[in-house]
């Protein structure tokens, strides 16, 4: 039995990952943010065309700016939703979850690589830094919390 004043390890735990959830919804609102208003449409449908131009089997959807932004404030009003399932542990959310901070990672890593680069595909180049950079680094840092906390849970599930 814990000491008194101390939680339990699991405890402790579920509050990290529901915590580290907390913080890559908040990341996600932000982005979101720092994308509207930095045009980052204005390099996304441009490079869309490009990449269609090249490989038009891929599967990218150009956008209007009220349905993009619309469906990207429905997917962070859901993340917050689902935060009280993470403070009691995932349950059947943490797979998901892993592969939800695997594409924040990636997608901040990609604004980072086009402010590098000052380009997407050859043809749509933009001033530097990226529409969405200033938030990437908070992006990925939240999504690697809660990729930490995923396994610390899985560990201590398994231990």
């Amino acid at each position: 039995m814990p000491a008194l004043g101390t939680a339990p390890a699991s405890i402790s735990c579920t509050c990290r990952l529901g915590r580290a959830w907390l913080a890559l919804a908040g990341a996600l609102a932000l982005h979101v943010t720092d994308e509207a208003l930095t045009g980052f449409l204005s390099v996304w449908n441009p490079t869309v065309a490009g990449i269609h131009a090249r490989w038009p089997w891929l599967p990218m959807p150009a956008f209007r700016f009220d349905v993009w932004l619309a469906g990207l404030i429905a997917l962070v009003i859901l993340l917050f939703v689902l935060t009280p399932m993470f403070f009691r542990g995932g349950g059947f959310l943490r797979v998901p979850a892993y592969a939800f901070a695997v594409l924040m990672i990636g997608n901040g890593a990609g604004h980072i690589v086009g402010t590098i680069v000052g380009h997407t595909v050859p043809e749509v180049t933009f001033a530097r830094p990226a529409p969405g950079f200033y938030s990437s680094p908070l992006l990925m840092a939240a999504a690697l919390w809660v990729m930490v906390e995923l396994r610390r849970a899985r560990l201590r599930d398994n231990g």
